[in-house]
């Protein structure tokens, strides 16, 4: 997802989207350590998405 993607999102719509990024990263972690994952780099690409979604956070609410 892209940072611009983010920033278009409501407050509701980024609490949405960390909780279901947070819920994604504990399912890949379950998944790696059982083997079950094909390709490891998806929770990369996920915890990338989250922190994303943190900083964006962090700067509306340091902004208002």
């Amino acid at each position: 997802m892209r940072p611009t993607e983010i920033r278009n999102l409501s407050p509701d719509e980024l609490e949405t989207k960390e909780k279901d990024l947070r819920e994604e990263i504990f399912r890949l972690r379950l998944r790696g350590a059982t083997g079950q994952i094909e390709n490891k780099m998806t929770a990369r690409l996920v915890r990338r998405d989250l922190a994303r979604v943190l900083t964006i956070k962090q700067q509306r609410s340091a902004g208002a």
